[in-house]
């Protein structure tokens, strides 16, 4: 079975922080209060789970988020990597990333965790700038910041950062400034994430009050521009649509989900897509830990997706990406033709105007239509 299906993605959430943490999603434990073999145990169990309704499939990925997950037992992360690779057999170029935020403590923590198994790190910076980085609401400063990229890229074979822009009052020359800056640590990826408002959100109170303005449309096209420019320059080309990497350095478990093939999801608050199924798991720590010892999983919702889902799900996630998507492929997700899951008059408007190439059964956005991304999707889908 494994050689005729694409290998899996493991998502592992770990919910808690060194103390009480206003960025993360679960705000109200701290790392000490924590059995560690508990949480290891139901980890496992929740792991166990998934395996079992996935048999015969390899793992191209594993990766560690949430609130701090780089504070996570060394022997719990290489117990679960262990345990991954019985059920799954690993392709040959397994990528095993750990989410981490770049202060002191954490980067004291990463030799250990290299030994436990983790290849690949990705770190929280943000900013390359202490008064942005306090705007943005980080606890860390940029020396702290540089000094764990420094130790991150001593112990680990693979290391990404990501930085956001387009923030209020940053010029354009501010920015070219701090990527230049950024690129010249040679990391083979960077994640470069416009600054954007969500509802329900300290900056969506802000700009509600007049306080916090962003650039207009014309300073953003230029910012995204000037990124995709340097970048390219620097050998690590946007493959989608906040993310660039060196050829063969992309992240791979990201792919994963843009490409839209399976990954299970464990632990907390963890999402997962198997067999054409969405699963969601508890978010309440508690709940989720209790769930698995009453269950033997976390899972809070599982739900068989209508081909309409799969089909908006794939070219949402697909068309994000430079390679863009097999319109083939996704028909047959939605078990229909290519002319009835996207509007193929508005696809060929869209080519002559340059905003998108199609070729075949391949449709991808141009380098004009990334920043366009939601518009496009919006002509497009049925």
């Amino acid at each position: 079975m494994s050689g005729h299906q694409p290998p899996l993605a493991l998502y592992v959430h770990w919910p808690f922080c060194v103390s009480k943490c206003p960025y993360c999603d679960f705000n109200s434990h701290v790392r000490e209060q924590v059995d560690q073999a508990a949480w290891a145990h139901a980890l496992l169990t929740d792991l166990a789970h998934e395996a079992a309704l996935l048999p015969g499939r390899r793992l191209a990925s594993i990766f560690f988020g949430g609130g701090t997950p780089s504070l996570m037992p060394p022997a719990t992360v290489a117990a679960i990597i262990d345990a991954a690779c019985r059920y799954w057999p690993p392709t040959d170029d397994i990528e095993i990333t750990l989410e981490a935020n770049p202060s002191s403590v954490e980067a004291a923590r990463f030799a250990d965790i290299a030994a436990a198994g983790v290849n690949r790190v990705s770190l929280g910076i943000q900013a390359l700038h202490d008064d942005a980085l306090a705007f943005l609401g980080r606890a860390h400063g940029v020396d702290e910041a540089l000094a764990a990229l420094d130790v991150a890229q001593r112990h680990f074979a693979r290391a990404s950062f990501d930085l956001i822009y387009a923030r209020p009052g940053q010029s354009l020359a501010a920015w070219e400034s701090e990527l230049a800056r950024a690129l010249a640590f040679g990391t083979e990826h960077l994640s470069l994430y416009q600054l954007t408002i969500e509802p329900g959100t300290r900056f969506a109170t802000l700009a509600a009050k007049g306080a916090l303005t962003l650039p207009d449309t014309d300073l953003a096209a230029d910012l995204f521009e000037t990124t995709q420019a340097m970048t390219a320059t620097a050998g690590l080309p946007l493959y989608e649509v906040s993310n660039h990497a060196r050829p063969g350095a992309e992240s791979r478990h990201n792919l994963t989900y843009w490409r839209y093939r399976d990954y299970a999801g464990i632990g907390p608050g963890a999402h997962g897509r198997r067999g054409g199924h969405a699963t969601a798991r508890r978010k309440k720590p508690e709940n989720w830990i209790a769930a698995v010892a009453r269950n033997g999983h976390g899972i809070e919702r599982e739900n068989a997706l209508t081909p309409q889902e799969r089909v908006t799900e794939a070219l949402v996630m697909g068309l994000r990406m430079a390679e863009g998507i097999d319109l083939a492929r996704i028909a047959r997700l939605g078990e229909r033709t290519i002319g009835e899951v996207v509007r193929t008059d508005r696809v060929a408007a869209l080519a002559a105007a340059g905003l998108v190439r199609h070729d075949g059964d391949r449709l991808a956005l141009t380098a004009a239509g990334m920043p366009v991304l939601d518009a496009v999707l919006r002509e497009v889908a049925v």
